[in-house]
């Protein structure tokens, strides 16, 4: 166990939690976590006064999961939230954490949505409601029994929910709960109405109060370019054609995901290496003292295998997956720009992570500006110009040169000055386009996205989805041999690879490699091949997986 998690452990997190917060790069528990949760861990009403960014979330989340009791398939935990974005937002934060809990179901319940669904998952047994108190109303009109079982209620941003209007709707949510429940509100000010709500609803609460100490490093220029989640390998590749960095590192949540993009980079001819928890303490060291001499220049980390890592020359830090909050974004991006260097920090921002954005920009204070993919065109010009760039020295290097072996090629090869110039060119660039139809064929085609992960619909797909559509249209390959085919929701939009559904099957379902078959991926679904004999024993033991935080839900996949 590491450092890390023992400060976790200490707070009596239960030991599912804290491998999924493992597994999700957190680091330690931040002063709103290590204040916060033993008061929650031990039943107390609480207040806490802290901003956006301070990692308030995981301050509820984490010891409220560690209490409930998912056998219970019942609401036991209420968050409302005053925003639909700040209600998916903590819903995804839950079901993070709870990834390692078998049983556990969040609902996410706001406007704009078709309640059907809300209310499916709710039957289905949800233990945890995100919800906007609005659309929380409305589930109460047709259901008033729907919260008389709910243990813990937590006000996420209650100043900004009376902002929006929603008193009257929170006193209609609180005469719905039972009496005896745990409550903890979170607000950024605590003016009159809120500490009114305070005496009235919460029982001797405890108060909690945090000040973000966030600020930006004015020296360090930062960017961020809007990509989806399945495009993201290819984004950094051509983002790193035009950048001009000495050295780098990239940050990733997942050890998996460091293995992935540095074996992406190395096969493009970057000098590159994988750093994660995995890694023993020597190898660390090499990769690090590699980074310092140049020997490497790329080194692609999670958030805790880069703990402690400074590297003077480090000119630029790449956000390949966006941090769980503004705090770790600058501790992030503070690698660079140091000894009074300009530094630039780079962030990949998937649509549903537009808000993390903004709270970033908000919290630290700084615009993130927003870039577009380089083209062909531009690409092609960075080649030229590096090229021309590790060729100027050389050839003022007069001492290096060697007009003999010059020609005694010419003769050999009975061939002009130029043409042997044209040879060792074709060489030394060899692997790379240097005209502007090859780096064209070179790129992969990655179409701009809308604000939400989903395309516009047009029937059941968007027309900008046309190559999508085709491709999740076309023929599942033949069956295996004593195979059934069987489906899951979840496909390449999800951020799922083939190996994790493996994982999944193989851990949860107790079954050898070879029983698997075929694993198909597309975008909105994956297929997978299982063994005919014993399916419906086998999707009994599946029924609680999840795969990244979701459900899994197989069922047998029946054609037309």
């Amino acid at each position: 166990m590491t450092q890390e998690i023992g400060n976790f452990a200490a707070l009596g997190i239960h030991p599912s939690i804290l491998t999924a917060i493992t597994a999700a790069g957190y680091e330690e528990p931040s002063p709103i976590q290590v204040q916060s949760i033993p008061l929650i861990m031990a039943g107390h009403d609480m207040i806490g006064q802290a901003q956006t960014g301070t990692g308030k979330t995981a301050a509820f989340a984490l010891p409220i999961l560690s209490r409930i009791d998912p056998a219970r398939r019942e609401p036991q935990v209420l968050v409302l939230a005053p925003t639909r974005e700040l209600a998916l937002q903590v819903a995804t934060a839950f079901e993070t954490f709870s990834a390692q809990m078998s049983g556990v179901n969040v609902v996410a319940i706001y406007g704009g949505a078709p309640m059907g669904p809300q209310l499916k998952a709710i039957r289905q047994g949800a233990q945890v409601i995100v919800a906007t108190p609005g659309r929380l109303v409305d589930h109460l009109s047709r259901n008033g029994g729907l919260l008389s079982t709910i243990n813990f209620l937590v006000l996420d941003e209650a100043d900004e929910m009376l902002k929006l209007g929603f008193m009257d709707d929170l006193e209609v949510i609180f005469n719905a709960m039972p009496d005896e429940r745990q409550t903890v509100l979170f607000s950024a000010t605590l003016p009159a109405s809120i500490r009114g709500i305070a005496e009235k609803h919460l029982r001797n609460p405890q108060q909690v109060k945090i000040a973000s100490k966030t600020q930006t490093v004015a020296r360090i220029d930062q960017a961020h370019l809007m990509v989806h989640a399945d495009q993201k390998v290819n984004a950094v590749l051509r983002l790193l054609e035009v950048e001009d960095f000495d050295a780098m590192i990239g940050f990733v949540r997942t050890k998996q995901a460091t293995l992935d993009i540095a074996s992406a980079l190395e096969a493009k001819g970057y000098k590159v290496a994988a750093l994660n928890g995995d890694i023993a303490q020597n190898q660390r060291e090499r990769v690090i003292e590699s980074l310092k001499d140049g020997r490497l220049n790329i080194v692609i980390a999670t958030d805790v295998a880069a703990r402690g890592l400074d590297v003077p020359r480090i000119t630029h830090v790449f956000n390949i997956d966006m941090p769980y909050d503004p705090e770790s974004y600058v501790h992030r991006i503070g690698r660079t720009g140091r000894a009074g260097r300009d530094g630039r920090a780079l962030l990949l921002v998937t649509p549903r992570e537009r808000r993390m954005l903004q709270v970033i920009e908000r919290v630290t204070g700084q615009k993130v500006a927003e870039i577009s993919l380089p083209d062909a065109k531009t690409i092609l010009q960075a080649r030229i110009r590096r090229l021309t760039q590790d060729l100027a020295p050389r050839v003022k290097d007069k001492d290096s040169q060697n007009p003999e072996l010059l020609a005694h090629l010419t003769t050999e090869l009975n061939c002009s000055v130029e043409a042997l110039a044209l040879a060792l060119l074709a060489k030394s660039t060899e692997g790379q386009a240097f005209t502007l139809a090859g780096v064209e064929r070179e790129q992969p085609v990655i179409t701009p996205r809308g604000r939400d992960d989903r395309a516009p619909r047009s029937g059941r797909e968007g027309a900008a989805r046309g190559e999508g559509e085709r491709r999740e249209r076309r023929a599942p390959l033949a069956l295996s041999e004593g195979k059934v085919r069987c489906r899951t929701a979840l496909g390449n939009r999800d951020g799922i690879a083939a190996r994790n559904l493996l994982g999944a099957i193989l851990n949860e379902g107790g079954l050898s490699r070879d029983a698997i078959g075929r694993i198909q991926i597309r975008e909105s679904f994956s297929l997978v091949e299982l063994p005919e004999e014993g399916l419906e024993r086998l999707l009994g033991k599946l029924k609680d997986t999840r795969v990244a935080g979701k459900a899994l839900k197989l069922r047998r996949y029946r054609e037309d």
